[in-house]
């Protein structure tokens, strides 16, 4: 039976080496040696012994911080948290309600319901695109983290950062929308701690616009007095042009 590919949040880890500190105790080891050289030849023993003990610390703080080190990989907390891929019938069950909604806003028949389903999942990948072009950082696509569907998500360290995109075709956000939002990352912050994990989760909002001027500058100050507050994480709230994306990422 083929092995099932390992998931955690480990995969996303980007390995960081300090050069800044590497640098330092190599200049500081170097030093030390050319004080036990100057040391030697000026047949100076109590000077050579401060060295040599100094030398000696220089080792053991290297070798506790190498010990330390592997020690945190080792129960490193993203070795446990799993991601797992969204199921298509919630998947599927999500874009339907989105569409529906923008139907009923733009007062379409069932006819162009097609239309309109291409158009908003067109701009979802491209508002993903965008992100993850601003960000520079790992995303998966329609992941559940501790248990929680999220549009995507990006991780960097010890921080997840869940995304949830919406389509606005008026300069509002449905207050069951927020809620809907607010309570799955509550729900997915609740999961991971009742996993002990120390892993920290925010929360980005990507509203994909297609609105006039004015009514762009109407739905900041709503997103302004709307409360986003009833949360236990940070939140981020990024606007999106959708006929900047399709000029940056389709037309030629």
């Amino acid at each position: 039976m083929d092995k099932k590919p390992e998931n955690s949040l480990r995969r996303f880890d980007r390995e960081q080496t300090n050069y800044p500190l590497i640098i330092l105790t190599v200049l500081l080891f170097t030093v030390l040696i050319a004080g036990i050289v100057l040391s030697v030849r000026a047949a100076n023993m109590p000077l050579l012994a401060v060295f040599l003990g100094a030398i000696a610390l220089l080792g053991l703080v290297v070798i506790l911080d190498v010990a330390n080190r592997r020690r945190i990989a080792a129960v490193d907390d993203r070795k446990f948290i799993r991601w797992d891929a969204a199921m298509p019938e919630i998947q599927r069950q999500n874009v339907n309600v989105e569409v529906r909604e923008l139907s009923r806003l733009l007062g379409v028949g069932d006819d162009n319901l097609a239309d309109l389903l291409s158009a908003y999942i067109v701009a979802e990948d491209l508002a993903l695109r965008q992100i993850q072009q601003e960000e520079n950082l790992p995303l998966m696509r329609h992941v559940s983290i501790g248990g929680t569907p999220f549009d995507a998500i990006l991780v960097e360290h010890d921080l997840i950062t869940c995304i949830e995109v919406s389509f606005l075709v008026v300069p509002d956000v449905r207050q069951e929308k927020i809620e809907s939002m607010l309570k799955k990352i509550t729900q997915a912050k609740k999961n991971l701690a009742e996993l002990k994990s120390r892993l920290r989760l925010r929360l980005m909002v990507v509203l994909v616009t297609q609105l006039t001027s004015d009514e762009e500058e109407r739905l900041r100050g709503m997103l302004i007095t709307r409360r986003f507050t009833d949360t236990p994480v940070d939140i981020d709230i990024r606007l999106l042009d959708f006929e900047m994306l399709q000029k940056v990422y389709v037309s030629e």
